[in-house]
């Protein structure tokens, strides 16, 4: 085994066991509030973590591994806080939560911890671009890196949008029960996935500039499969469909789903 696989083992053991133990604090945290959201918040949090274990202990060039290491820490960091805000502190429960923990009933403490501790699982494999660029030891970034870095300001910069936009809709009484049109979400019903998205792509370019870069790839590719198929759109729009009705239904007609795109009539 060459010293720089055993290095990126070691790198993905410590994070995943430091973002399991935060998983489990989180759990124990939702046993007292009943708000599970705050999963959502571990998960951009952990991976911030991730991203700066990997950049402080691994060996490759110290300006690529601040790069990365930040870039995922301030990503991380501003949704798991925003997250918080939003979901979390003074909220109800998520509806998509609500559903499973009807559905779960008495063994739903149980199946949320194994539910909490899967995201450390899933964070180890989208943190493997991290992991890639920072044991790379060449002194000088590639075009792909500087490229993914100009794509990531702009990814951050619309994510952050939209939830600005989403948030500042929602905080108006005079909108409830109603479907938000400002702004990106009178191009995309779904502005903050799609630019999401375009940060993992971010991360998978960055990770090019590394030998075996192209193994980053997986990452957008796995965020991607779960924003359409698993749970982002499909749980997001089922649960919108169920509080706003009509109203959704007609933004659904009308809107793209995830990339913006000017309405149709």
């Amino acid at each position: 085994m060459s010293h720089e696989f055993a290095l990126m083992l070691t790198l993905a053991g410590v994070g995943t066991a430091a973002v399991a133990l935060l998983m489990l604090l989180l759990w124990i945290v939702h046993l007292r509030t009943r708000n599970a959201a705050i999963v959502d918040v571990g998960w951009a949090a952990g991976l911030a973590v991730f991203a700066l274990v990997y950049a402080v202990f691994g060996e490759g060039d110290a300006w690529r591994r601040a790069i990365i290491g930040g870039m995922v820490a301030v990503w991380g960091l501003r949704l798991a806080f925003y997250l918080l805000r939003t979901r979390v502190i003074g909220h109800e429960e998520d509806g998509r939560y609500q559903t499973l923990r009807r559905a779960w009933g008495a063994a739903a403490g149980v199946r949320f911890f194994v539910f909490f501790e899967a995201q450390a699982l899933l964070a180890v494999v989208l943190s493997l671009p991290i992991l890639l660029s920072v044991v790379n030891r060449r002194p000088a970034l590639s075009p792909f890196e500087y490229a993914a870095v100009i794509l990531w300001v702009i990814a951050l910069a619309g994510e952050a949008t939209a939830d600005h936009q989403l948030a500042r809709f929602k905080a108006n009484p005079a909108h409830r029960g109603r479907t938000c049109r400002e702004g990106l979400w009178n191009y995309s019903r779904h502005p903050n996935y799609f630019f999401e998205w375009l940060v993992w792509v971010a991360y998978a370019l960055f990770a090019l500039g590394s030998p075996r870069g192209y193994l980053g790839l997986i990452a957008p590719a796995l965020m991607l499969y779960f924003l359409f198929r698993v749970t982002g759109i499909p749980a997001t729009e089922a649960q919108a469909l169920e509080s706003r009705g009509e109203d959704y239904r007609r933004y659904q007609e009308t809107t793209s789903a995830f990339v913006p795109w000017p309405r149709s009539r």
